[in-house]
C-alpha cells in the first residue's frame, strides 16, 4: 500500500491519493423487455449497465463495482457501492497521511464535478483564477486514470465489450468481473 501511495505521489504529486474514481457505462443488447425502463436512461436509448471502479495510474483497477442499472447516474451508483459506503460509515481501513501538516484518517480519490462533496473526494476547479489553483488543475490529469484502465479493459477484452449478449445479469457480472482479474494480472506480471 506505501508504494502505491508513493508512486502517485512521485506521478501525480498527491499526496494519500488512493486512486481516481469514476464509472463507465455498457450497452446490455439483451435485456429482458420487462427490465429495459430501469436500465435506460434519458442519454441512452439502449438499456446498459455501469461499472464504477477506483484506477491507480498503471491502470491497476483497486475496485469495482459493476451491474447497477443505468438509469443510475453516478452519484446514485456511489450510494450503492460497497467501498464508500464502508468509508462513510468509518469500517475502511485506517490510510493516514499527511498534507499541508493536516493528518487526514483515510485515503482520497480524485473526481469528476458529478461527485459529492465527501471527504474523501477531491475534484478540480471547474474555473481556476488563482495560479495555484492553475496548477492544481494541472495535477488532476490524474482523474484520467480511471478513463485510461476502462480504455485499456476494452481495448484488451472485446469480450467486455460485447458481452452484453447474455441475458443474466449474474452471467455478465461473472465475465466482467473475471476480465478485471485478468486485466490486473496481466498489469501484475509486467
Amino acid at each position: 500500500m506505501k508504494q502505491l501511495y508513493t508512486s502517485h505521489e512521485e506521478r501525480h504529486r498527491f499526496p494519500g491519493m488512493f486512486g481516481s474514481s469514476d464509472c463507465t457505462k455498457w450497452i446490455w443488447g439483451n435485456c429482458h423487455v420487462a427490465w429495459k425502463c430501469q436500465y435506460t436512461s434519458g442519454h441512452l436509448i439502449s438499456p446498459s449497465l455501469v461499472l464504477e471502479a477506483i484506477a491507480s495510474q498503471d491502470v491497476w483497477m483497486w475496485h469495482a463495482f459493476f451491474g447497477v442499472a443505468c438509469s443510475n447516474n453516478d452519484v446514485k451508483v456511489l450510494d450503492q457501492s460497497p467501498i464508500f459506503q464502508d468509508l462513510l460509515i468509518g469500517k475502511a481501513p485506517d490510510a493516514p497521511v499527511i498534507v499541508n501538516d493536516h493528518e487526514y484518517k483515510f485515503e482520497y480519490y480524485i473526481t469528476d464535478g458529478i461527485y459529492p462533496p465527501y471527504y474523501m473526494f477531491v475534484k478540480a476547479f471547474r474555473h481556476p483564477i488563482q495560479s495555484r489553483d492553475k496548477i492544481f488543475k494541472r495535477r488532476q490529469g490524474a482523474r484520467k486514470d480511471v478513463e485510461h484502465a476502462f480504455g485499456v479493459l476494452k481495448a484488451k477484452w472485446h469480450l467486455v465489450e460485447h458481452a452484453t449478449r447474455p441475458y443474466e445479469l449474474d452471467t455478465l457480472r461473472d465475465i466482467m468481473y473475471a476480465c478485471i482479474i485478468m486485466h490486473n494480472m496481466l498489469i501484475e506480471d509486467k
